[in-house]
């Protein structure tokens, strides 16, 4: 196995494990990774228990109808947007009623990549009961390994937040 597998597992399994210990429950908007985060947790056994439901908002007319990204931040900002990533996570949280929700917005490559927003340029949001941290990472890898990278930050963002 990869060692970036094994780290990814172990984080998925202190996920569900944190959560479940809090009675707490999660939810995913995701637009890069396409539903990998949830993907991800749903791997670990007793999934079911903190998460019901997830989405993948891969477009701005998903990202609004779905989880109510404003569209003035759309087009103020872009999709790729700290402004979104907030807006995602808290978004997913109320529309699943779950007490944290992990949100992806980015650009894995190989095009779609500008100057301002290079590829491998991510938003990860995070929001915890009330609190939303958002963080920027900027991977260097290829599609598929952009989306990998993001998954892993956004379940080390979640444990963060939990600690």
């Amino acid at each position: 196995m990869e060692k970036s597998m094994e780290i990814g597992a172990a984080l998925e399994d202190q996920l569900v494990e944190r959560l479940a210990k809090r009675k707490l429950t999660v939810t995913t908007a995701e637009s890069c990774t396409g539903g990998m985060v949830a993907g991800t947790i749903v791997n670990v056994s007793g999934a079911s228990d903190v998460l019901n439901e997830a989405y993948v908002t891969y477009s701005n007319e998903a990202k609004r109808r779905l989880v109510h990204v404003q569209k003035e931040t759309l087009e103020q900002f872009g999709a790729v947007s700290e402004e979104t990533a907030r807006e995602m996570a808290v978004g997913a949280a109320k529309a699943a009623g779950a007490d944290m929700a992990l949100s992806t917005t980015g650009i894995a490559g190989p095009l779609g990549g500008t100057a301002e927003k290079p590829v491998g340029l991510v938003y990860i949001g995070c929001f915890l009961q009330g609190k939303i941290r958002v963080i920027e990472c900027r991977f260097s890898g290829d599609r598929s390994e952009n989306r990998r990278y993001t998954v892993d930050a956004a379940l080390r963002l979640a444990l963060e937040m939990l600690a």
